[in-house]
């Protein structure tokens, strides 16, 4: 009878995890501290201005603890949805255990630690960039040429073999359940199953994602359509056959980008 009571019961969980993420991206974008969610503009002025000039490190510091909050919040409006299969797959595997919260939970969590190690990484490389810009007088008058660079280089990621093998394991949750759940230490196989599969998700995703730094990080029109494009190419039976063509696509954008700028 407990397994009946709890059938399907982390979905809407799930799914009220990724509606109040994507409202509380949206409140945030229109409300006046939305520049926070705008990579470049978060020491700009304002309240974290005044702590990053007060703490120690605080210019470091802050926007990493900030980019963090941002990130996650976006995880879970952009990426939860595209691992429903795999979610409500092990959600039915686990209803008979007394543990079936404390397994989902791990699961989950797993699955956004992975995510926001991403987004750490991704936040100082973009650091990085924008230092090594300012030191570059050409960069400074043709930060195109940046926005292009990504652009290319996730249109190139998306004729890649990893992509593809990594997309391969994202597609096939029950496979991936089999390989990993070990029923000895149910605990340690719940998070490892998150983890690795935010792994395969982040090694099929991660180039599109970066997209969002050319966009601009906060903006929800951007996310939206991201989300579904890396849905659509993880969950639909004809996903697969996006790649090619949308790498066509972000090749192209690159080369017109480079053409008008360059010759235009």
């Amino acid at each position: 009878m407990r397994a009946l009571d709890r059938r399907n019961a982390w979905l809407p969980v799930i799914g009220g995890l990724v509606a109040l993420a994507w409202l509380t991206l949206a409140i945030w974008e229109q409300s006046p501290y939305g520049r926070y969610l705008d990579h470049p503009r978060w020491t700009d002025v304002g309240i974290a201005a005044a702590l990053c000039r007060a703490l120690p490190a605080g210019d470091v510091v802050l926007p990493a603890l900030l980019y963090a909050g941002g990130w996650l919040l976006m995880i879970a409006a952009m990426m939860l949805p595209t691992a429903l299969p795999l979610f409500r797959l092990f959600d039915r595997m686990v209803q008979p255990r007394r543990d079936y919260t404390g397994l989902m939970g791990l699961l989950i969590a797993g699955y956004l630690a992975v995510w926001a190690g991403f987004g750490i990484a991704a936040h100082l490389l973009d650091a990085a960039v924008h230092a090594g810009a300012r030191q570059s007088e050409w960069l400074m008058l043709n930060g195109w040429a940046v926005g292009a660079a990504v652009l290319a280089l996730a249109g190139f990621f998306q004729f890649s073999r990893l992509k593809y093998r990594c997309l391969d394991k994202c597609r096939a949750p029950f496979g991936f359940i089999a390989e990993r759940w070990q029923g000895p230490q149910p605990w340690r196989s719940a998070w490892r199953l998150g983890r690795d599969h935010g792994l395969y998700c982040v090694g099929c995703c991660w180039a599109l994602m970066l997209l969002m730094f050319v966009v601009g990080t906060g903006n929800v029109g951007w996310m939206l359509a991201l989300g579904a494009i890396m849905a659509v190419e993880k969950n639909m039976p004809w996903g697969r056959h996006l790649s090619r063509p949308l790498g066509g696509t972000l090749l192209a954008a690159a080369g017109l980008i480079t053409t008008t700028n360059l010759w235009g």
